[in-house]
């Protein structure tokens, strides 16, 4: 699903803003300035796709082939260590592709010291060096009704796929009315009176769908469910395996492998769902089918031919992880500048968080935000940060996720996210997840600035998001346009049973924010939207949010969406200690603005005294040297 009108911009850039690095004791940095100093007296070395880690010395002359062997270099000869660091330690990646088919992972021990980077940086331009966390399918033969296939070495199943840089999508039933969002949808039925509760049965009419397809039940293979879970609720999706549809049973219902976050039926609706993942169901241009035990890969082009068509299977879920090894022992200092990320995976089964408090296992003073947070088994991203201290990511073009783009787990502070690119994102552009409330404020004072996030959660409609924190304050949020989603743009959560000061959630600003297209796909939302913060009186102005223009909010209507409406500003469940100025909201379906009677507002556009000439529209959005051209 993605929108082609976006291009990498052909003006070389030659020249780069030094960027602050944030923390006690750190400096400005200039990498173009710090590549061409004397040589001896800062380590420069080079990699390049035609490269060799093998031969090569990492010299201009004699580069090597892949950064993992430059992050290797410098650790085993202590060039970063605090008694050797006198300057930047640059890496230079040459323009082209560089493969991953495994994670690069960067530790505690390839930390920068004495106010000093390690920097990797596409050497001849933003998105110029491209890390590829995929590899091509080749040898295409025809099938049948313009079908293709493809035999594919699969160590491991995989779960999405890309075909000329856009998502395919896997052969579904209902199809899709359009590239851009999820619907149309069947809806789940009550099997009987006593089983409304039920989270891992949903009930069909006869002939909604050809019960003579192969839904590969009870296989290691089955076909899926994606639900809208909870009946009307429009809030969390799940993709669930099917364990069994039994067309014999007269009860006409699907046995999932597992529960859904929420029951099926509710008093005003059943659940939206779509049936994927069967052979059966491959019957538009565009599908796919994996099938992983015969180990062939089948494809519909659109012009009939697969001829010039380039198709891409991931072959990891993240492509750079950057952990220390305790929130005390963090990795730090490490910046990455200009790489391309392109291309990870997604998973067989997901869910949004534990059904129930407590479910995590170990006991916490809030149980409840066991409901929050991702289960352990989704915590990743293309880029994944853990125990993290001063991580820049500038000028990066992060494409085509299969789940989030850049994920921040538990205990990372200082994270900055510039003059970036992300687009075709799986789940949330970036997010932000902090550890249990009142357990110790974990994840802090980052700033994400000058960034375009476009059409996010094309696999987790349900809790898509282009920024969302988590239990985490101090940050700067700003110059920032999403774009389509099919829930928010930004949001900023907790819980609400948490006492105030337990989220860690205060002293968040938002400046100079656009967001289009939001809520494609949802109900009971906002474009901007907060839930469960600062719930206790009086109420102190916490957060800030200035310079915001919110498109229109209007959901596809062949979703057929039950939910209530949908809303420009959403302060859910507490949701309070704000302060509002400058605020621009399109048509909805519900109200512009949400709230308790806890924020203040200055200059919103559903009050009658606005005043257009106080919004400073040219800088709202991405600023005009943002390094990637767009239209």
């Amino acid at each position: 699903m993605s929108s082609r009108w976006i291009r990498t911009s052909t003006v070389a850039i030659t020249a780069f803003a030094a960027v602050a690095a944030v923390g006690v004791g750190a400096t400005a940095f200039d990498p173009y300035a710090a590549s061409s100093q004397g040589a001896g007296r800062c380590p420069q070395f080079h990699v390049s796709p035609d490269g060799d880690d093998a031969r090569g010395d990492g010299s201009r002359d004699a580069p090597w082939a892949t950064p993992d062997k430059a992050r290797d270099h410098i650790q085993d000869l202590g060039l970063n260590h605090e008694r050797k660091m006198r300057c930047d330690i640059v890496v230079n990646l040459a323009e082209g592709d560089y493969p991953v088919d495994e994670t690069i992972e960067f530790t505690e021990k390839d930390s920068g010291n004495n106010g000093h980077q390690v920097i990797y940086r596409s050497a001849d331009g933003p998105g110029k060096a491209n890390l590829v966390g995929a590899e091509p399918v080749t040898g295409w033969e025809p099938y049948q009704d313009g079908i293709y296939k493809a035999p594919v070495d699969l160590d491991a199943p995989f779960y999405t796929l890309f075909v000329d840089g856009d998502r395919a999508t896997t052969a579904r039933h209902p199809n899709r009315t359009s590239e851009d969002t999820h619907a149309p949808y069947l809806f789940s039925r009550l099997i009987e009176p006593e089983k409304e509760g039920v989270r891992d049965q949903i009930g069909y009419n006869p002939g909604e769908w050809d019960e003579s397809a192969d839904l590969g039940s009870y296989t290691s293979w089955p076909a899926q469910v994606t639900i809208w879970s909870g009946g009307s609720w429009s809030w969390f999706t799940d993709t669930v395996p099917i364990k069994n549809a039994d067309v014999k049973d007269t009860d006409n219902k699907i046995i999932l492998d597992h529960w859904t976050r929420y029951a099926m039926i509710n008093s005003r609706s059943g659940s939206r769902y779509f049936l994927q993942n069967s052979l059966d169901f491959l019957d538009q241009a565009g599908e796919y089918y994996l099938d992983h035990e015969a180990g062939e890969l089948y494809y519909k082009p659109a012009a009939g031919s697969m001829d010039g068509v380039t198709v891409m299977r991931p072959t990891v879920t993240t492509l750079v992880d950057i952990q220390g090894d305790t929130p005390e022992d963090k990795a730090h200092d490490i910046t990455f500048d200009g790489l391309g990320v392109q291309y990870s995976d997604f998973v067989g089964w997901y869910r949004a968080g534990w059904t129930s408090a407590g479910d995590a296992g170990v006991p916490h003073e809030y149980p409840e935000y066991d409901r929050q947070i991702e289960m352990p088994r989704n915590r990743f991203g293309a880029v994944t940060l853990e125990n993290t201290s001063n991580i820049t990511l500038t000028r990066m073009h992060v494409r085509d996720t299969g789940y989030t783009g850049v994920y921040a787990l538990f205990a990372n502070d200082h994270l900055t996210v510039e003059d970036s690119l992300l687009e075709n994102i799986g789940a949330d552009g970036i997010k932000v997840e902090g550890g249990w409330p009142g357990e110790g404020d974990l994840t802090h004072a980052h700033t994400f600035r000058n960034l375009f996030i476009d059409h996010v959660g094309e696999l987790v409609p349900g809790d898509a998001s282009g920024i969302e924190l988590m239990d985490t304050g101090d940050n700067t949020v700003e110059h920032v346009h999403v774009r389509h989603s099919a829930r928010y743009g930004i949001s900023l959560e907790s819980r609400p049973e948490v006492v105030d000061g337990e989220q860690y959630t205060d002293n968040n600003t938002f400046r100079y924010i656009r967001i289009d297209a939001a809520g494609l796909d949802s109900g009971d939302m906002g474009a901007f939207y907060t839930y469960g913060v600062d719930n206790q009186e009086p109420h102190p102005v916490q957060n800030t949010v200035d310079q915001m223009v919110i498109g229109d909010v209007i959901p596809d209507p062949a979703g057929a969406m039950p939910d209530s409406g949908t809303r420009g500003v959403h302060m859910d469940a507490g949701g309070c200690g704000f302060a509002f100025s400058n605020v621009e909201v399109g048509r909805t379906t519900d109200q512009s603005y949400q709230s308790y009677d806890c924020n203040e507002v200055t200059n919103g556009n559903w009050e009658d005294d606005f005043d257009a000439t106080q919004m400073q529209y040219d800088q709202i959005g991405v600023t005009d040297d943002f390094p990637f051209e767009i239209e």
